[in-house]
């Protein structure tokens, strides 16, 4: 490459000339047209100027992804490869980086460049995030691709918050030894890909379906440094988590209408769902007196000196907190002490996060207390329980982050510790007993990190005999060995009932004449799942179909069809994510069929898949039900958004091939009863593009409505005439 300012030769993949340092010109590598070093895309056809292989190397995903997540990927990888996904985009760079590396030696600013890289991806891969491409001065990375997560986006702002820390730090240590200013900026945006190849290398093929990547990478060139961007997109999924500053809409490249845009600022107040439904206003409270029932009599029990462990097991949105929360606000009315714990979704690689939110809630420990203020709560409250905790002082503090300086913890096997700090845990929940009963709430246990869980185990241990109330809850994939204890009990949470889902919309929604026969359509569509009910509402309110306020709402457009909420997609898509490959296989195929599908139909379309098994465990994980049994075995899917997800996520070349096979299973099994069939066969050949088939069945079916309309008539005026 020949210098433009000295007339020097430079090797290939040289960004400065050796004879004057000038930057050069960058060769696309799409078309080879020469371009300005500080230009990110081609001038002549517009390719990606930022990672080419001779610019450096390429970057072994296998190095650098750590080992939990990389077999969490090759595990999955066939059951995510060619399918549609819901994902957030984080984009992260230096802000001047060509002026940077001006003012420094290369082998210097080589050495910066990689330390920064190294922060992204810890940064990244502690929030279970992949790092999909090296951008040059940045990275580009994935949340909810390949590894599935029902919060991706939250996931991805953490992330975000996280990095923008430590590059910080890492700035200010840039200053102080070389003389220089270092800032990055980083840019997010959810939206949906199509999962392509992923190799034994971890490397995954994608594309990008409409402004995916683009509009995420556009958020990060607009980005003042040492900020993060976020379209309206990410903004909408994560409100409430995060405090974000709206900065108003602006005109952005390849985007007709001028988009908003957000800047990430912190963490906000809420960490769950729940959490999020409290802020908006809670909707009545319908549908779960039987099951409060049981909650008293439980706590009944436990007052007479029989401690007990409830366990709470229901779908994700069926209302389990909703449940603990108004079961605890009469126990707090009542004046008793309430402890409350929650894991999160991202919390797996954070210990005893729950523990230590439920212990800090028993000492009375306020996020503002100074380390010496915490040390003296746990002290007093110890201390007058028990006088033998004074020896284990110190083991307590290091475990909550706050060790005396005065009185270090000794030197001991990690195991050792532990058991020490169980002992204080079962001393402390059966010495409670005087000072009066306590309950305690652990949520969402299917996220709970190990540790813990061993201090769960010794919990449930430690509860029986006491005057303790353990409340629970959790998805049904959770199973644990203390569920047989004879003080533990469960209750199943069961799905609205059609009258339960008019009274919540009746509160939500009002009764104007024009949403009459709107709570039906919308219980149809989500089996009495209490969010995904919310969830629709709120959907119908932001896309300006409701008009009005709570209660008194009115429907100004027609609604063609109710649409999947994209929080309640991320919810289900991570859920079926996390299927085996022959369940998921076996899911698909029945979406593409219908909401009910019959065995034998499903057996004709996967004729080697183990079929009995996977139904099994369907069924045991509640994504599918029995129907009927006889004459022939048939099945449905137990919230019909789980069908809607189910057979969006598969490309569309996909679900023609099954409809076809659909089909094709059809006419053998009702070879007798065609006519009654015809609309359905009408429907797979269409949606398997087979035009001219879909055609003559479309017809065949009309004649035979018509067929149908005539006899009946004809019987009806039979009867008549009789009489």
């Amino acid at each position: 490459m020949t210098c433009a300012a000295c007339g020097a030769t430079n090797q290939a993949g040289n960004r400065f000339c050796g004879g004057c340092g000038a930057p050069l010109a960058r060769s696309c590598p799409a078309c080879a047209h020469p371009n300005p070093p500080e230009q990110r895309f081609c001038g002549a056809c517009g390719a990606s100027l930022q990672v080419t292989e001779k610019e450096r190397p390429l970057r072994d995903p296998l190095a650098y992804t750590p080992k939990h997540l990389a077999d969490k990927i090759l595990t999955s990888r066939s059951a995510l490869e060619g399918e549609r996904k819901q994902v957030t985009v984080l984009f992260a760079d230096v802000k001047g980086s060509m002026e940077l590396a001006q003012q420094l030696d290369p082998e210097a600013w080589h050495a910066i460049l990689d330390r920064f890289f190294s922060i992204l991806t810890e940064g990244v891969h502690r929030f279970e995030g992949t790092v999909n491409q090296y951008t040059g001065d940045g990275i580009m990375a994935l949340f909810g691709a390949p590894i599935a997560h029902e919060d991706h986006a939250q996931r991805a702002c953490y992330a975000a918050l996280h990095l923008r820390d430590e590059i910080a730090r890492y700035a200010t240590e840039l200053k102080r030894e070389h003389g220089v200013g270092f800032q990055a900026r980083m840019g997010i945006h959810s939206g949906e890909v199509v999962v392509g190849k992923i190799g034994d290398d971890l490397r995954m093929d994608y594309t990008a379906q409409g402004h995916t990547v683009g509009l995420a990478q556009r958020m990060e060139s607009l980005a003042e440094p040492n900020t993060c961007y976020l379209s309206g997109a990410t903004a909408q999924l994560v409100g409430g988590y995060f405090e974000l500053k709206d900065l108003g809409e602006f005109t952005i490249k390849g985007v007709a209408e001028p988009a908003p845009v957000f800047e990430l600022r912190g963490a906000g107040a809420l960490r769950t769902r729940f959490d999020v439904s409290r802020a908006r206003g809670l909707s009545r409270f319908v549908g779960r007196d039987a099951d409060m029932q049981t909650l008293d009599a439980a706590l009944a029990h436990a007052r007479e000196g029989n401690g007990q462990v409830v366990g709470i097991v229901a779908e994700a949105g069926t209302g389990k907190s909703r449940l603990c929360f108004e079961f605890l606000e009469r126990c707090r009315a009542r004046g008793l002490a309430v402890d409350v714990g929650r894991a999160v979704a991202h919390g797996k690689n954070l210990p005893f996060l729950p523990m230590l939110e439920a212990f800090r809630s028993y000492f009375g420990i306020a996020d503002t207390d100074a380390d010496r203020l915490v040390r003296e709560k746990i002290a007093g409250r110890l201390l007058l329980t028990d006088e033998s905790f004074r020896e284990l002082l110190p083991v307590v503090f290091e475990f909550f982050g706050v060790p005396d300086p005065q009185r270090p913890p000794p030197r001991m096997d990690p195991e050792l510790k532990q058991r020490q700090l169980f002992a204080v845990l079962r001393k402390a929940v059966r010495q409670e007993d005087a000072e009066g009963q306590r309950i305690t709430l652990i949520e969402d246990l299917h996220w709970i990190d190990a540790g813990s869980e061993a201090f769960l185990e010794q919990w449930v241990d430690a509860i029986a005999g006491s005057r303790g109330l353990l409340l629970l809850n959790f998805r049904p994939e959770y199973h644990a060995a203390w569920m047989s204890k004879s003080y533990y009990r469960q209750i199943p949470l069961a799905p609205l009932g059609p009258d339960a889902v008019r009274a919540l919309l009746d509160d939500l929604l009002g009764g104007d004449a024009s949403i009459d026969g709107l709570a039906k359509a919308i219980h149809q569509r989500t089996g009495g799942n209490p969010f995904f009910t919310e969830e629709v509402v709120q959907s119908l309110i932001e896309s300006g179909s409701l008009a009005g306020t709570r209660g008194s709402y009115r429907l100004v457009t027609p609604i063609e069809r109710l649409q999947v909420p994209p929080t309640v997609q991320a919810l289900l898509a991570a859920r079926i994510d996390r299927l085996g490959e022959r369940e998921k296989q076996v899911l698909q195929a029945a979406a593409v069929i219908g909401k009910d599908f019959p065995e034998p139909i499903l057996r004709s379309v996967l004729p080697d898949a183990d079929l009995g098994a996977a139904l099994r465990l369907l069924k045991d994980a509640e994504f599918v039900y029995e129907q009927s049994l006889y004459p022939v075995a048939e099945y449905a899917f137990k919230h019909p958004l789980t069908q809607e997800v189910a057979l969006h996520s598969q490309l569309k070349e996909q679900r023609r091939r099954t409809h076809a096979a659909v089909a094709r299973a059809l006419e053998a099994a009702h070879a007798d009863r065609l006519d009654e069939n015809a609309a359905l066969l009408a429907h797979h050949h269409e949606e398997a593009g087979d035009a001219g088939a879909a055609a003559r069945w479309h017809r065949r079916a009309a004649e035979w409505a018509g067929l149908s309309d005539i006899q009946r008539i004809g019987r009806s005026r039979g009867r008549i005439e009789v009489r």
